[in-house]
């Protein structure tokens, strides 16, 4: 086995995290990637795909998994990381395992109805059989097989409920039927929300056993059902629609989930902080600004407003232009780091600098 990362990095991860999620941890998570370090192994002819998608349909998911195979070959995990991948075939993948046609981009994904329908025509039901579905349970199905628990396989991103919604109508229309139809709103999100963990379980059978535990897009490991789930769409309606249309859906899900965080995007959706925090089950909160807004440092009071709350913070270490040095800034806001976690990479030319990164926060580096 080319990865480094053995059974006694595992136990170790395991435990860390364990204690993250129970709130008994006296320091932040921070995982560090190092990237493009030596293989011990030949590179495959099968070039690095950011989007799985744009492999065709000749391509094994044995081919998929051998190239990540050779990838996490080349790098250091330091910190809380840990090898990990997932299926990426774009946001609100699940759009095309129930009716939408995938189309790939210029790097990036998109979801398209096939035939455009009203509210009250749009049906969504679990499919065993779609195109896409099949595809990435190969991949994952061949990747749990491969690696045998030595590397963590996530889920692919499967979408909001209302953001696969909107795939069918679009938006623009579907921001219309809150005020025209809204039991037809409500309806096609609980098929979403029904079809959604119907695959979600189908996948993690898939996977589990060998699989050590759960990660989604954003890698934070659970040893139980963790997802970062999401709602973009709910950056164009106000609080009230978000509380009838989107949080009954959130808080069921965070329910039926162990560790759910949630993916709030854009300056958009924080009037819905407040209602996000009221859910009890939700455990973290990632905070994307987003383009042209100020960067993560410039957020005190989203950061207290979140820990005074009880719920968990997660960056990344390149919404910084100072990297790791986000949480010296949290720091300084917050005063205490508990049940915060940064998460990022640098080039193996700066692992030296990573190391010393880490033993300042008092984690061990392997």
């Amino acid at each position: 086995m080319s990865i480094r990362f053995g059974a006694e990095r595992w136990a170790r991860t395991k435990e860390v995290y364990r204690k993250w999620w129970a709130g008994e941890l006296d320091r932040p998570l921070v995982a560090v990637t190092v990237w493009g370090g030596e293989a011990d192994r030949p590179e495959p002819t099968l070039a690095a795909q950011g989007f799985h998608s744009f492999y065709p349909d000749s391509v094994t998911p044995e081919q998929i998994v051998d190239r990540w195979d050779y990838d996490l070959s080349r790098c250091r995990f330091l910190g809380d990381a840990f090898p990990s991948v997932w299926p990426n075939f774009g946001p609100g993948a699940m759009a095309a395992f129930v009716g939408c046609r995938l189309e790939n981009g210029t790097n990036t994904v998109w979801f398209h109805p096939e035939q455009e329908r009203e509210i009250a025509e749009v049906k969504i039901r679990f499919d065993a059989q779609a195109r896409w579905y099949r595809r990435i349970a190969g991949m994952e199905k061949a990747a749990a097989e491969r690696w045998q628990g030595t590397v963590q396989v996530g889920m692919t991103d499967l979408g909001g409920a209302l953001d696969v919604a909107a795939a069918f109508r679009p938006s623009e229309k579907l921001l219309l039927d809150l005020y025209d139809q809204p039991a037809e709103v409500k309806r096609v999100r609980d098929e979403v929300h029904a079809a959604w963990w119907q695959y979600f379980d189908a996948f993690n059978r898939v996977m589990r056993p060998p699989n050590p535990g759960y990660t989604a897009w954003t890698p934070i490991f659970s040893e139980t059902p963790y997802y970062m789930l999401q709602c973009d769409f709910a950056y164009m309606i106000g609080p009230d629609m978000f509380d009838e249309f989107v949080k009954p859906e959130l808080a069921a899900s965070c329910r039926k989930l162990d560790h759910g965080f949630y993916h709030l995007d854009g300056t958009g959706q924080l009037p819905h902080l407040d209602s996000l925090l009221g859910i009890r089950d939700l455990k973290g909160v990632q905070w994307v600004p987003g383009e042209g807004t100020p960067d993560v440092a410039n957020w005190p009071e989203v950061y207290r407003q979140i820990q005074a709350a009880g719920k968990r913070i997660q960056l990344f270490h390149g919404q910084y232009a100072g990297g790791f040095k986000i949480l010296d800034v949290l720091k300084q806001q917050l005063g205490d780091l508990r049940g915060v976690i940064v998460i990022g990479g640098a080039d193996a030319a700066h692992e030296g600098e990573m190391r010393e990164m880490l033993a300042r926060y008092g984690v061990d580096a392997e």
